[in-house]
């Protein structure tokens, strides 16, 4: 579109109402449609000249109302001169949030600028953009007030690595709305956990320690605190862990790599703890133990249960669990874990006649979280 066919788009007294118009309301109508025209058009190079400086005139305008129509019609245009868009984002507010919030136009650098030397509702526009890269938000760590800090922190697409949260937690670690916001994030890296643990509580530390993976050792030591029923075991840690070798080594060093524990790990589905906790007991590479645990023949898995040092009276439960496992393997391919978990939790409780109480009372537990508890019989259990 030319300059002559845009004109002709509007009115032929567009530009003159914009800049003589009897009313900056009648202005700034003019200067909206005058916007969405360049905002549309395909223009040469020359042309284009033409029309960003008519944007520059209504970027210098003394209206209000005129500048701000130039804003929220350009706010996601990728044709609005740079220039004219840092020009927009240092006005007033009512002008300059639009386009810190939604322009394309400005740069990681523009961001930053603007959270180092702008009042916190210009940060809270940075931290609200719908992309926000790790450098602005290292700035916004760095730098914003706690309620842009917090707004960055509940946006999803606000990326923070480890070093911009760990001077989030410098700055604001007594700072409840800004704690919050962080241990809601999707992730969270090993190291924050380590650090959110101890400044947060009730429902803020049920959801850190349910939603996030913990270092080995603290996992370790919450669940075996008063806090296990409530909030964690080590199993339920154990599906959570990126590094399962790692936390299972810790279990081992610290004692708590018990047979129940095994049983309980497989009841649940979770077979990469299992082969990883036997590959520790037995002193053998994870990738040997696999073999032979899911060994088709009769013998690979007593040898792995043997050489793991499990107990001889709880191999035939043993042995019907990862059974179990593998039948469900082949026929549930399409579930998705919890189902898979509550399902394995119903047949295999049927199958541990040989458990200690205790353990079965945990299943049991196990099973009243999911609505599939067994009815108990005179001579044991039965499936629901």
């Amino acid at each position: 579109m030319s300059i002559v066919t845009m004109r002709s788009k509007l009115t032929d007294s567009d530009i003159r109402t914009l800049i003589r118009g009897p009313n900056d309301e009648e202005r700034a109508q003019a200067a909206h449609k005058i916007c969405r025209c360049v905002d549309d058009a395909e223009l040469t190079p020359e042309e284009r000249i033409h029309a960003e400086s008519i944007l520059a005139i209504m970027a210098e305008d003394a209206a209000v109302l005129v500048r701000r129509a130039l804003a929220v019609a350009l706010k996601n245009s990728p044709r609005l001169p740079h220039e004219i868009a840092t020009k927009l984002a240092a006005d007033t507010e009512s002008i300059a949030l639009p386009i810190i919030l939604n322009s394309p136009v400005l740069t990681d650098s523009d961001l930053v600028e603007i959270v180092r030397a702008c009042p916190p509702a210009k940060q809270v526009a940075v931290a609200s953009r719908e992309h926000v890269s790790v450098t602005v938000t290292g700035a916004i760590a760095q730098y914003a007030a706690p309620v842009a800090v917090e707004r960055a922190l509940a946006n999803d697409n606000a990326i923070f690595d480890a070093a911009g949260l760990e001077v989030t937690l410098d700055r604001f670690a007594g700072v409840s709305q800004v704690t919050a916001a962080m241990v809601r994030r999707n992730e969270l890296p090993v190291s924050i956990t380590e650090k959110l643990v101890s400044l947060v509580s009730g429902e803020l530390f049920d959801h850190l320690v349910n939603h996030h993976e913990l270092p080995p050792q603290i996992a370790i030591d919450l669940a075996m605190s008063s806090r296990e029923r409530a909030t964690l075991d080590i199993v339920e840690q154990a599906s959570r862990q990126q590094d399962v070798q790692r936390f299972v080594q810790q279990l081992n060093l610290n004692g708590r790599l018990t047979p129940s524990l095994l049983m309980r790990g497989l009841c649940m589905g979770l077979m990469d703890f299992v082969e990883y906790s036997m590959a520790e007991l037995a002193g053998m590479a994870h990738q040997r133990m696999w073999l032979l645990i899911h060994d088709s023949g009769p013998l690979g898995l007593k040898a792995a249960f043997d050489r793991a040092g499990l107990p001889p009276r709880l191999y035939p439960s043993f042995r019907a669990a990862v059974e179990t496992y593998h039948h469900m393997e082949r026929d549930s391919a399409a579930v998705d874990r919890i189902t898979f978990r509550q399902r394995m939790l119903e047949r295999t409780l049927t199958l541990f006649a040989s458990i200690p109480k205790d353990d079965l009372d945990y299943l049991l537990e196990k099973l009243d979280a999911t609505g599939l508890k067994p009815q108990r019989s005179a001579s044991g259990l039965h499936a629901p």
